[in-house]
Protein backbone atom coordinates (compact mmCIF):
# COMPACT_ATOMS: atom_id res chain seq x y z
CA UNK A 1 0.00 0.00 0.00
CA UNK A 2 3.12 2.55 0.80
CA UNK A 3 4.56 1.46 -2.48
CA UNK A 4 0.90 2.90 -4.35
CA UNK A 5 0.74 5.94 -2.06
CA UNK A 6 4.13 7.40 -2.20
CA UNK A 7 4.37 6.24 -6.45
CA UNK A 8 0.98 8.24 -6.85
CA UNK A 9 2.50 10.84 -4.92
CA UNK A 10 5.81 11.05 -6.95
CA UNK A 11 3.70 11.13 -9.94
CA UNK A 12 1.97 13.57 -9.07
CA UNK A 13 4.94 15.96 -8.25
CA UNK A 14 6.14 15.29 -11.32
CA UNK A 15 2.71 15.93 -12.86
CA UNK A 16 2.63 18.88 -11.50
CA UNK A 17 6.21 20.00 -12.75
CA UNK A 18 5.20 19.41 -16.05
CA UNK A 19 1.92 21.71 -15.80
CA UNK A 20 4.17 24.33 -14.32
CA UNK A 21 6.37 24.61 -17.59
CA UNK A 22 3.16 23.67 -20.00
CA UNK A 23 1.28 26.55 -18.51
CA UNK A 24 3.20 29.11 -19.64
CA UNK A 25 3.75 27.31 -22.90
CA UNK A 26 -0.52 26.80 -23.40
CA UNK A 27 -0.36 30.62 -22.21
CA UNK A 28 1.46 31.90 -24.85
CA UNK A 29 0.17 30.22 -27.40
CA UNK A 30 -3.54 30.70 -26.23
CA UNK A 31 -3.41 34.42 -26.03
CA UNK A 32 -1.10 34.89 -29.20
CA UNK A 33 -0.67 31.48 -31.46
CA UNK A 34 3.12 30.80 -30.94
CA UNK A 35 4.40 27.50 -30.11
CA UNK A 36 7.58 28.54 -28.49
CA UNK A 37 10.15 25.99 -29.14
CA UNK A 38 12.59 27.68 -27.05
CA UNK A 39 10.33 27.43 -23.69
CA UNK A 40 12.37 24.90 -21.87
CA UNK A 41 15.42 26.77 -22.63
CA UNK A 42 13.71 29.88 -19.68
CA UNK A 43 13.00 26.87 -17.67
CA UNK A 44 16.92 26.12 -17.56
CA UNK A 45 17.52 29.41 -17.48
CA UNK A 46 15.38 29.93 -14.28
CA UNK A 47 17.70 27.13 -13.07
CA UNK A 48 21.05 28.64 -13.49
CA UNK A 49 19.77 32.00 -12.48
CA UNK A 50 18.31 30.75 -9.71
CA UNK A 51 21.97 28.89 -8.72
CA UNK A 52 23.53 31.94 -8.95
CA UNK A 53 21.23 33.69 -7.54
CA UNK A 54 21.19 31.86 -4.53
CA UNK A 55 24.60 32.44 -3.75
CA UNK A 56 24.73 36.05 -3.55
CA UNK A 57 21.05 36.49 -2.20
CA UNK A 58 19.53 32.72 -0.54
CA UNK A 59 17.29 30.72 -1.80
CA UNK A 60 13.90 32.42 -1.22
CA UNK A 61 14.85 36.04 -2.55
CA UNK A 62 16.11 34.04 -5.47
CA UNK A 63 12.74 32.11 -6.06
CA UNK A 64 11.22 35.40 -6.36
CA UNK A 65 13.95 37.36 -8.43
CA UNK A 66 14.59 34.53 -11.02
CA UNK A 67 11.56 34.25 -12.53
CA UNK A 68 10.71 37.77 -13.06
CA UNK A 69 14.64 38.39 -14.99
CA UNK A 70 13.63 35.44 -17.15
CA UNK A 71 10.08 36.76 -17.37
CA UNK A 72 12.09 40.18 -18.58
CA UNK A 73 14.25 38.73 -20.61
CA UNK A 74 11.41 37.05 -22.30
CA UNK A 75 9.91 40.22 -23.24
CA UNK A 76 12.85 41.59 -24.02
CA UNK A 77 13.33 38.48 -26.95
CA UNK A 78 9.58 39.37 -27.88
CA UNK A 79 9.68 42.90 -28.54
CA UNK A 80 13.73 42.53 -30.72
CA UNK A 81 12.58 39.62 -32.15
CA UNK A 82 9.51 37.96 -32.31
CA UNK A 83 7.82 40.51 -32.73
CA UNK A 84 9.25 41.26 -35.89
CA UNK A 85 9.40 37.79 -37.74
CA UNK A 86 5.38 37.49 -36.40
CA UNK A 87 3.27 39.78 -39.16
CA UNK A 88 5.16 36.51 -41.85
CA UNK A 89 3.19 33.79 -40.45
CA UNK A 90 4.11 30.80 -37.90
CA UNK A 91 6.65 29.25 -39.79
CA UNK A 92 9.39 32.31 -39.07
CA UNK A 93 8.26 32.08 -35.60
CA UNK A 94 9.19 28.21 -35.06
CA UNK A 95 12.52 28.97 -36.38
CA UNK A 96 13.62 31.68 -34.33
CA UNK A 97 12.42 30.36 -31.12
CA UNK A 98 14.01 27.16 -32.46
CA UNK A 99 17.47 29.17 -33.03
CA UNK A 100 17.24 30.98 -29.41
CA UNK A 101 17.39 27.11 -27.86
CA UNK A 102 20.70 26.79 -29.41
CA UNK A 103 21.74 30.14 -28.90
CA UNK A 104 20.39 29.79 -25.12
CA UNK A 105 22.41 26.63 -24.55
CA UNK A 106 25.63 27.72 -26.13
CA UNK A 107 25.40 30.66 -23.67
CA UNK A 108 24.51 28.06 -20.82
CA UNK A 109 27.42 26.13 -21.58
CA UNK A 110 30.03 28.81 -21.73
CA UNK A 111 29.12 30.69 -18.65
CA UNK A 112 28.05 27.82 -16.36
CA UNK A 113 30.06 25.23 -18.19
CA UNK A 114 29.34 21.87 -18.96
CA UNK A 115 28.52 19.56 -16.16
CA UNK A 116 25.74 19.79 -13.70
CA UNK A 117 25.79 22.86 -11.12
CA UNK A 118 25.40 22.27 -7.49
CA UNK A 119 22.14 23.55 -6.76
CA UNK A 120 20.70 22.15 -3.41
CA UNK A 121 17.19 23.39 -1.65
CA UNK A 122 17.23 25.86 1.38
CA UNK A 123 17.60 23.80 4.47
CA UNK A 124 14.03 23.61 5.89
CA UNK A 125 13.06 21.62 2.27
CA UNK A 126 15.88 19.07 2.52
CA UNK A 127 14.00 16.65 5.07
CA UNK A 128 10.80 14.53 4.71
CA UNK A 129 7.67 16.08 4.28
CA UNK A 130 6.48 13.08 6.18
CA UNK A 131 7.24 9.45 6.40
CA UNK A 132 4.72 6.28 5.64
CA UNK A 133 5.23 3.24 8.11
CA UNK A 134 3.93 0.06 7.03
CA UNK A 135 4.04 -2.19 10.12
CA UNK A 136 3.23 -5.75 9.69
CA UNK A 137 1.03 -6.14 13.02
CA UNK A 138 -0.10 -1.95 13.45
CA UNK A 139 -0.89 -1.42 9.67
CA UNK A 140 -0.04 1.72 8.13
CA UNK A 141 0.76 5.10 9.94
CA UNK A 142 1.78 8.87 8.57
CA UNK A 143 4.68 10.31 10.73
CA UNK A 144 5.45 14.10 9.63
CA UNK A 145 8.85 14.60 8.83
CA UNK A 146 11.74 11.78 9.42
CA UNK A 147 10.95 9.02 10.84
CA UNK A 148 12.79 8.41 14.02
CA UNK A 149 15.01 4.70 13.35
CA UNK A 150 13.57 3.26 16.19
CA UNK A 151 10.15 3.28 14.52
CA UNK A 152 11.63 2.31 11.04
CA UNK A 153 13.05 -0.92 12.70
CA UNK A 154 11.51 -3.70 14.90
CA UNK A 155 13.17 -5.92 17.34
CA UNK A 156 11.49 -9.62 16.18
CA UNK A 157 12.39 -10.43 13.08
CA UNK A 158 9.28 -11.72 12.92
CA UNK A 159 7.91 -7.97 12.52
CA UNK A 160 7.95 -6.00 8.87
CA UNK A 161 8.10 -2.64 9.25
CA UNK A 162 8.76 -0.64 5.75
CA UNK A 163 9.28 3.11 6.38
CA UNK A 164 8.90 5.61 2.57
CA UNK A 165 9.70 8.99 2.92
CA UNK A 166 8.40 11.85 1.08
CA UNK A 167 11.03 14.45 0.06
CA UNK A 168 9.46 17.61 1.03
CA UNK A 169 10.91 19.06 -1.86
CA UNK A 170 8.73 17.42 -4.28
CA UNK A 171 5.64 18.56 -1.39
CA UNK A 172 6.56 22.13 -1.93
CA UNK A 173 6.87 21.43 -5.85
CA UNK A 174 3.25 20.71 -5.62
CA UNK A 175 2.18 23.37 -3.58
CA UNK A 176 3.63 25.89 -5.90
CA UNK A 177 2.04 24.56 -8.88
CA UNK A 178 -1.42 24.05 -7.34
CA UNK A 179 -1.29 27.98 -6.60
CA UNK A 180 -0.30 28.79 -10.07
CA UNK A 181 -3.15 27.15 -10.93
CA UNK A 182 -5.12 28.68 -8.83
CA UNK A 183 -3.71 32.55 -9.76
CA UNK A 184 -3.82 31.58 -13.39
CA UNK A 185 -7.30 30.64 -13.51
CA UNK A 186 -8.19 33.60 -11.09
CA UNK A 187 -6.46 36.22 -13.20
CA UNK A 188 -7.53 35.18 -16.66
CA UNK A 189 -11.04 35.33 -15.36
CA UNK A 190 -11.58 37.28 -12.90
CA UNK A 191 -9.61 39.87 -13.21
CA UNK A 192 -9.95 43.44 -16.05
CA UNK A 193 -6.36 41.86 -16.67
CA UNK A 194 -7.30 38.74 -17.96
CA UNK A 195 -10.29 39.96 -20.04
CA UNK A 196 -7.87 42.00 -22.19
CA UNK A 197 -5.70 39.62 -22.60
CA UNK A 198 -8.61 37.55 -23.62
CA UNK A 199 -9.74 40.11 -25.80
CA UNK A 200 -6.53 41.39 -27.54
CA UNK A 201 -6.34 38.10 -29.00
CA UNK A 202 -9.92 37.73 -30.61
CA UNK A 203 -10.64 41.49 -31.19
CA UNK A 204 -7.61 43.55 -31.20
CA UNK A 205 -8.81 46.56 -33.45
CA UNK A 206 -11.36 46.94 -30.74
CA UNK A 207 -9.18 46.84 -27.85
CA UNK A 208 -6.88 48.97 -29.54
CA UNK A 209 -9.84 51.48 -29.72
CA UNK A 210 -10.16 51.28 -26.41
CA UNK A 211 -7.09 52.98 -25.53
CA UNK A 212 -5.05 49.40 -24.63
CA UNK A 213 -1.68 48.79 -26.29
CA UNK A 214 -1.90 45.54 -28.08
CA UNK A 215 1.59 44.94 -28.42
CA UNK A 216 2.72 45.30 -25.51
CA UNK A 217 0.26 43.32 -23.95
CA UNK A 218 1.72 40.51 -26.48
CA UNK A 219 4.91 41.52 -24.69
CA UNK A 220 3.60 41.09 -21.43
CA UNK A 221 2.09 37.57 -21.92
CA UNK A 222 5.22 35.91 -23.33
CA UNK A 223 7.52 37.42 -20.94
CA UNK A 224 4.52 35.92 -18.48
CA UNK A 225 4.62 32.51 -19.72
CA UNK A 226 8.13 32.38 -20.09
CA UNK A 227 8.85 33.97 -16.17
CA UNK A 228 6.41 30.85 -15.57
CA UNK A 229 8.90 28.14 -16.80
CA UNK A 230 11.72 30.31 -15.05
CA UNK A 231 9.70 29.50 -11.78
CA UNK A 232 9.44 26.01 -12.83
CA UNK A 233 13.28 26.26 -13.57
CA UNK A 234 13.93 27.55 -10.23
CA UNK A 235 12.07 25.00 -8.05
CA UNK A 236 12.84 21.96 -10.71
CA UNK A 237 16.27 22.34 -10.83
CA UNK A 238 17.10 22.37 -7.48
CA UNK A 239 14.76 19.47 -6.71
CA UNK A 240 16.23 16.93 -9.24
CA UNK A 241 19.38 18.50 -11.14
CA UNK A 242 20.51 21.34 -13.10
CA UNK A 243 22.64 20.86 -16.16
CA UNK A 244 22.89 21.93 -20.01
CA UNK A 245 20.79 19.12 -20.98
CA UNK A 246 17.29 19.68 -18.17
CA UNK A 247 15.86 21.63 -21.20
CA UNK A 248 16.38 18.58 -23.91
CA UNK A 249 15.15 16.16 -21.10
CA UNK A 250 11.94 18.06 -20.36
CA UNK A 251 11.57 19.88 -23.50
CA UNK A 252 9.46 17.19 -25.98
CA UNK A 253 7.59 16.28 -23.08
CA UNK A 254 5.52 19.88 -22.29
CA UNK A 255 5.10 19.46 -25.79
CA UNK A 256 3.01 16.31 -25.99
CA UNK A 257 1.44 17.84 -22.72
CA UNK A 258 0.47 20.42 -24.74
CA UNK A 259 -0.94 18.72 -27.47
CA UNK A 260 -2.81 15.77 -24.91
CA UNK A 261 -4.40 18.53 -23.17
CA UNK A 262 -5.95 20.37 -25.98
CA UNK A 263 -3.96 23.27 -27.71
CA UNK A 264 -4.70 26.44 -25.62
CA UNK A 265 -6.39 25.28 -22.77
CA UNK A 266 -4.85 25.43 -19.69
CA UNK A 267 -7.55 22.76 -17.94
CA UNK A 268 -6.38 20.42 -20.76
CA UNK A 269 -2.74 20.80 -19.90
CA UNK A 270 -3.37 20.42 -16.15
CA UNK A 271 -5.28 17.02 -17.19
CA UNK A 272 -2.79 15.72 -19.15
CA UNK A 273 0.29 16.58 -16.97
CA UNK A 274 -1.27 14.67 -13.68
CA UNK A 275 -1.83 11.62 -16.54
CA UNK A 276 1.45 11.44 -17.81
CA UNK A 277 3.63 12.27 -14.94
CA UNK A 278 1.43 9.43 -12.73
CA UNK A 279 1.45 6.68 -15.52
CA UNK A 280 5.24 7.53 -16.30
CA UNK A 281 6.27 7.26 -12.91
CA UNK A 282 4.09 3.86 -12.01
CA UNK A 283 5.69 2.35 -15.19
CA UNK A 284 9.24 3.15 -14.19
CA UNK A 285 8.51 2.24 -10.63
CA UNK A 286 7.09 -1.29 -11.97
CA UNK A 287 9.69 -3.69 -13.31
CA UNK A 288 7.30 -6.27 -15.07
CA UNK A 289 7.69 -8.19 -18.43
CA UNK A 290 5.20 -9.65 -20.25
CA UNK A 291 7.35 -13.03 -19.97
CA UNK A 292 7.02 -12.46 -15.94
CA UNK A 293 3.19 -11.84 -16.50
CA UNK A 294 3.16 -14.98 -18.95
CA UNK A 295 5.08 -16.90 -16.15
CA UNK A 296 2.40 -16.16 -13.51
CA UNK A 297 -0.57 -16.67 -15.06
CA UNK A 298 0.46 -20.23 -15.88
CA UNK A 299 0.85 -19.33 -20.00
CA UNK A 300 3.03 -21.66 -21.61
CA UNK A 301 5.36 -20.22 -23.58
CA UNK A 302 7.59 -21.82 -26.62
CA UNK A 303 11.47 -20.91 -26.38
CA UNK A 304 11.87 -19.09 -28.74
CA UNK A 305 9.12 -16.43 -27.39
CA UNK A 306 10.94 -16.91 -23.95
CA UNK A 307 14.67 -15.71 -26.10
CA UNK A 308 12.37 -13.35 -27.97
CA UNK A 309 14.07 -9.99 -26.69
CA UNK A 310 11.06 -7.83 -27.02
CA UNK A 311 9.24 -10.37 -24.49
CA UNK A 312 11.78 -9.59 -21.89
CA UNK A 313 11.12 -6.00 -21.86
CA UNK A 314 10.08 -4.60 -18.80
CA UNK A 315 7.80 -1.78 -18.40
CA UNK A 316 10.46 0.63 -16.55
CA UNK A 317 12.15 0.20 -19.83
CA UNK A 318 9.71 1.25 -22.28
CA UNK A 319 8.29 4.02 -19.55
CA UNK A 320 10.50 7.01 -21.54
CA UNK A 321 8.09 6.08 -24.93
CA UNK A 322 4.67 6.32 -23.47
CA UNK A 323 4.37 10.20 -23.24
CA UNK A 324 4.88 9.82 -27.26
CA UNK A 325 2.32 6.54 -27.03
CA UNK A 326 -0.12 8.55 -25.28
CA UNK A 327 0.14 11.39 -27.73
CA UNK A 328 0.19 9.26 -31.05
CA UNK A 329 -3.17 7.79 -29.85
CA UNK A 330 -4.58 11.33 -29.07
CA UNK A 331 -3.81 12.17 -32.55
CA UNK A 332 -5.36 9.00 -33.90
CA UNK A 333 -8.60 9.24 -31.95
CA UNK A 334 -9.24 12.81 -30.66
CA UNK A 335 -7.13 15.27 -32.48
CA UNK A 336 -7.93 18.67 -30.79
CA UNK A 337 -7.08 17.17 -27.45
CA UNK A 338 -8.50 15.92 -24.45
CA UNK A 339 -9.85 19.49 -23.36
CA UNK A 340 -8.97 21.37 -26.42
CA UNK A 341 -11.38 23.45 -28.49
CA UNK A 342 -9.39 23.27 -31.92
CA UNK A 343 -7.72 20.86 -33.83
CA UNK A 344 -4.20 20.20 -32.77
Amino acid sequence: MEFFIISMLNGLSYGLLLFMLSSGLTLIFSMMGVLNFAHASFYMIGAYFGYTLTGWIGFWPALVVAPLLVGACGALFERLTLRKVHPFGHVPELLVTFGLSYVVLELVQLVWGRTAVEFPPPEILRSSAFTLINHSVNGLSVVWGAAPAEMCSAADAAIRVVCSPFPATRGFMMLVALLMLMSLWLLLTRTRIGLVIQAALTHPEMVESLGHNVPRVFMLVFGAGTGLAGLAGVIGGSTFVTEPAMAATVGSVIFVVVVVGGMGSLSGAFLASILIGVIQTFAVAIDYSFLTLAKDMGWALSAATQENSFAKLTLSQVAPILPYLFLVLILIFRPKGLLGTREG
